[in-house]
């Protein structure tokens, strides 16, 4: 009977294979014989499924760096940050000794409504208890997200509050924010530090920039260090609101895939403004076709270090059973031609190396350390200005990277999680009290100052960490330290924007796109006036 049957698809392949002939090449009906062979001949059961994903992975990888392949539970993982938001209770959490601690509950949420609070300690969701049990940042996702209007029973400790208190939490959409920042840096400078282009980046940057506008901004400083890119159309968007209807945004190319151009389509709400955007290795994709763009027409100073070069369009491919192909289709160019993709020709360990390679030669701390060949060499759209192509945006002004501060005891206290938990259970501790004394993030920087005591404490959770201490690296990233743990402390307290109000006054490219912004002689003259 398995005979009869294995003869009656060999039948059936051979005329479908015969019908389409003429449309199949020799290889591909070479690839379809092969898998057929193994799947009906091979001495052992297969599992099909990983056979053909094995083959997927192995020919998408040998095409370009980007090009891949993804699991159905892989690609809702990767497309949620991007979607702007989830189902779930709305609150933002971290993992104390194997207990899920709420850092943070999100405004107008769920959570918020039936009255959990920042500190409570989740011990057991719906039936089962999750305190004690090795628990994971997935596990906590499975546990309390779930489809919209389900129901959720929680179960919390509280501080001063001698028995477990039982929540039932309605789940709903909650949105995933991508601008991280928005404040006024003086009386007429705002700062939006944007994290990724999702597909509510350019709804969050215009609801940033007219709060910003109220309270008098006329110039503004758009961060964009280590945003990893996103969605094309939301940088577009964003770039339209910087550029004069009709100007050409970006435009996309392959061998098979005819140019196509994006163009701002309508006149952006921040043209004639003064605008400096910050960049550095870390920013790729969408934010290298923003600032290409605004460098390419002369309308931003970009300051900061060489971007990334990820200029490959993927199209995505989507199997039934939810799984998914990122196709590389074209490749994204500047409106003045440049083509953002840097080289991949030595292969993707060579290509991930690239970041490291720029450390090593100095191109990160020395701008002279960078060389372009004479055929690389652009011309800015409006001014006439000379810019570079050959993979990445390099800004107009360098400032290189500060490693001043940073020693192998700072990298450990971070890499460890010793810092964040250090912060975490000292807001835990303190949050009433800091709260009463600190009503606003102006009045904690001028006043909440990290002491000796502080770090003194920090030290001894280090060596619980198994964390090397050192007495001269930690005197030299004292000042780093006691930052970051301030700017830890004051996320917690306020938002993710209170974290770079703090952090940004030592960050040398901030404070260069401050200077320049503020400084008209020496704008115009960066943008060939």
């Amino acid at each position: 009977m398995k005979r009869i049957y294995s003869a009656i698809v060999c039948l059936v392949i051979s005329l479908v294979l015969g019908e389409v002939s003429a449309q199949i090449s020799d290889a591909m009906r070479k690839l379809n014989t092969a898998v057929f062979a193994v799947r009906e001949l091979y001495v052992d059961t297969v599992n099909e499924t990983k056979m053909v994903e094995d083959m997927i992975n192995h020919m998408l990888h040998e095409l370009d760096p980007h090009s891949s392949y993804t699991t159905a539970e892989e690609t809702k993982e990767l497309n949620e940050p991007l979607e702007g938001n989830f189902s779930g209770i709305g609150i933002q959490f971290n993992i104390d000794n194997d207990t899920l601690l709420v850092v943070q509950i999100i405004s107008g949420g769920p959570s918020e409504r039936v009255g959990m609070q920042a500190g409570d300690r989740i011990i057991a969701v719906n039936d089962s208890v999750i305190a004690g049990v090795g628990l994971k940042t997935a596990d906590v996702r499975k546990f309390l997200r779930g489809p919209e209007g389900t129901k959720v029973d929680v179960r919390v400790l509280r501080r001063g509050v001698a028995k477990p208190i039982d929540f039932r939490i309605t789940r709903e959409q909650i949105p995933i924010y991508s601008v991280d920042a928005s404040y006024m840096v003086d009386d007429k400078t705002g700062y939006i530090r944007v994290s990724r282009f999702a597909a509510t980046t350019h709804d969050e940057m215009v609801e940033a920039m007219q709060k910003l506008k109220k309270q008098g901004m006329t110039q503004l400083i758009l961060d964009l260090q280590d945003n990893g890119g996103g969605y094309l159309m939301s940088a577009v968007y964003m770039a339209n609101e910087f550029l004069e209807r009709g100007q050409l945004i970006v435009y996309t190319e392959g061998d098979k895939s005819p140019r196509s151009d994006a163009i701002a389509e309508a006149q952006g709400s921040f043209v004639k403004n003064k605008l400096v955007v910050l960049v550095d290795e870390g920013s790729a994709s969408s934010s290298e076709i923003v600032s290409g763009a605004l460098q390419d027409w002369d309308r931003a100073v970009l300051v900061g270090r060489r971007t990334f070069g990820k200029g490959l369009v993927q199209r995505p491919i989507p199997f039934a059973d939810g799984s998914m192909i990122r196709l590389t289709v074209s490749r994204y160019h500047t409106p003045a031609g440049r083509c953002i993709q840097k080289p991949y020709d030595k292969g993707q360990k060579e290509y991930y190396k690239d970041i490291y390679d720029r450390y090593k030669h100095g191109e990160l701390m020395h701008a002279d350390s960078i060389q372009f060949a004479d055929s690389l060499q652009y011309k800015t759209l409006v001014t006439g200005r000379t810019i570079y192509g050959g993979g990445g945006i390099m800004p107009d002004v360098f400032v290189p990277l500060d490693t001043t501060l940073y020693t192998d005891y700072h990298r450990d206290i971070v890499a460890k999680g010793t810092l964040s938990q250090f912060a975490m259970k000292y807001i835990d501790k303190h949050r009433k009290k800091l709260e009463k004394q600190y009503k606003d993030i102006e009045s904690y920087i001028a006043g909440f100052e990290v002491d000796d005591k502080m770090l003194t404490q920090l030290k001894e959770a280090g060596d619980a960490d198994k964390v090397e201490y050192d007495t001269d690296e930690a005197a030299k990233s004292r000042d780093m330290i006691a930052r970051q743990l301030k700017a830890l402390i004051a996320r917690d307290l306020f938002d993710m924007s209170a974290y770079f109000q703090v952090m940004n006054p030592i960050d040398p490219v901030y404070l260069k796109g401050i200077e320049i912004i503020n400084d008209d002689e020496q704008y115009n003259r960066l943008l060939g006036r």
